[in-house]
Formats: structure tokens, C-alpha cells, sequence
């Protein structure tokens, strides 16, 4: 294999489009590399940032001890297998045990981890772990549900197949209750707030 360490990203982009396009120096591809570098720059930040990054200082000593749930987070990926994006929701939730984070850290947490080369099911564990070690909470459950364009665009093509993966800690995978709440709660739809 060749040694490509020391080629400007650019470049390889400009190489790439090369190979693919019969007109790659038409007007509008011309600041394509510039832009496919700061796009995939954005879209993979996630390797620069731990849970702590994400999380801050926001953990505060709180003695609620039922489930919280961060319901229906945006997440957008990239499917570590052709680099193209899925996308869909995050359902994040945990038990306290005398400590409870910000709401939106859940939020940043799954946008930590789907900033990075992805498989869902990896994406889903991470999410967990990360809640699971950061709070140390009685139990936490995460569902992922998300299209994937490499099923839609290319392969078997189909338009409607939805993925849903889970992962469970502590309570959330050994109480039947527990996880049922969570699941009925995360997967039921809802009535917008009005």
C-alpha cells in the first residue's frame, strides 16, 4: 500500500473526484476538497472530545431516585462502512443515585459519540457506558433508532427500513418494570405540547 501520510487532504479529495468524475475541473468543483475537508473535519469532531468535555460541570447531588428520560435527541452519523450518514433519534435514560446531570448533557453525549466513524450498535453502547460511568447511577437505558443511507441509496435500496438498537446497565437489565417503562416510553409517539 502506498504511503499517502504526507499527502494534503485536499489533495486526495481533488485525486478521488479525479477517479469518479468525467468533468472534475468544471466550474463548482473547484473548492470541493476545501469544502469536503471542513466537512468531514466537522462531521468526525467527536474524536476530539471525551464525556468529560461533554459533560462539564454539569453533575449536581440530587436525591431523585425514578427514571430520567431524554426522549427523542437528534443524532447524524457517519456509517463507518461507506462513509455515508445515518441519522435519527436517541432515547437516553437512567436512574439517580443521588446525582443527576443537566438534560442537555445526554443531548451532548450522543453528539459526542455520532461525531466519529460509526456502527450503530457500537454508537448505542458508548452512549450508555459514558452515562453509566460518568454517574454511576442505578441503571441507565439508551435506544437508537436510525435510517441508513447506505441501505437507501446503495445495496438493497430500501426506503423504509428503520434500525433500533438498544443498550441496558444496572436496573434498566435486571428489572423486567424498568426496562418495559423505559421501552413503552421511549418507543410510544406523543402528543405535541402545546
Amino acid at each position: 500500500m502506498a504511503d499517502l501520510s504526507q499527502v494534503a487532504f485536499q489533495d486526495l479529495i481533488r485525486e478521488m473526484i479525479k477517479r469518479l468524475d468525467t468533468d472534475p475541473d468544471r466550474e463548482g468543483m473547484d473548492r470541493t476538497p476545501e469544502r469536503v475537508e471542513k466537512s468531514m473535519k466537522f462531521l468526525t469532531q467527536g474524536y476530539h472530545m471525551t464525556p468529560e468535555d461533554a459533560i462539564g460541570d454539569g453533575i449536581f447531588e440530587e436525591k431523585h431516585h425514578n427514571m430520567v428520560l431524554v426522549k427523542d435527541i437528534e443524532l447524524y452519523s457517519m456509517c463507518e462502512h461507506h462513509l455515508l450518514p445515518f441519522f435519527g433519534k436517541a432515547h437516553v435514560a437512567y436512574i439517580p443515585d443521588g446525582r443527576i446531570m443537566g438534560l442537555s448533557k445526554a443531548a451532548r453525549l450522543v453528539e459526542l459519540y455520532s461525531r466519529r466513524f460509526q456502527v450503530q450498535e457500537r454508537l448505542t453502547e458508548q452512549i450508555a457506558q459514558a452515562v453509566w460511568d460518568t454517574l454511576n447511577p442505578m441503571g441507565v437505558g439508551v435506544v437508537v433508532e436510525a435510517y441508513h443511507l447506505c441501505m437507501m441509496m446503495r445495496g438493497v435500496q430500501k426506503q423504509n427500513s428503520k434500525t433500533i438498537t438498544s443498550a441496558m446497565r444496572g436496573a434498566f437489565l435486571r428489572d423486567q418494570k424498568t426496562r418495559d417503562e423505559f421501552l413503552r416510553l421511549s418507543m410510544t409517539g406523543h402528543v405535541l405540547l402545546s
